[in-house]
């Protein structure tokens, strides 16, 4: 097992269609974890949620955040990162990211669709600031 640089941790993280596995915290304490489309745009993690899903709703009361992005092939990698989230509701920017995970996870051909589609009130474009990072590959030696 070994550590990843961050230009591997970057590279490994925006590879291809990888979910992100986001965990929050609900309102009672119980953990809630969920797959997640996501981009990196600088030091955050970018991802689109409604307002009135269990994301939205965690974040708005906890701020904090883990994502995990794993691949499940031997020898296995993964990164987790973990930071505090904001949201915003600027549709503009939402529909810009929400274009840019479309042509990630659908391909470029689908994009605009998937941005029209979320690029509407009521969606929120989350930024999760990453603080601390775990990376690492090769970990089955």
């Amino acid at each position: 097992m070994e550590r990843m640089t961050e230009a591997e941790w970057r590279e490994f993280a925006m590879s291809g269609t990888r979910t992100g596995k986001l965990a929050i915290t609900r309102a009672d304490g119980r953990p809630h974890v969920t797959p997640i489309w996501f981009a990196l745009d600088g030091d955050d993690v970018v991802f689109t949620t409604h307002e009135s899903g269990v994301k939205a709703k965690a974040l708005r009361r906890d701020p904090r955040a883990a994502l995990c992005v794993d691949d499940q092939a031997p020898p296995y990698s993964y990164v987790m990162l973990e930071g505090e989230a904001t949201l915003s509701d600027d549709l503009a920017e939402v529909r810009h990211w929400a274009t840019v995970l479309g042509g990630r996870y659908m391909g470029e051909d689908r994009a605009e669709e998937y941005g029209r589609r979320n690029g509407v009130p009521g969606e929120f474009l989350v930024r999760l600031r990453v603080g601390k990072v775990v990376a690492f590959k090769d970990v089955a030696g």
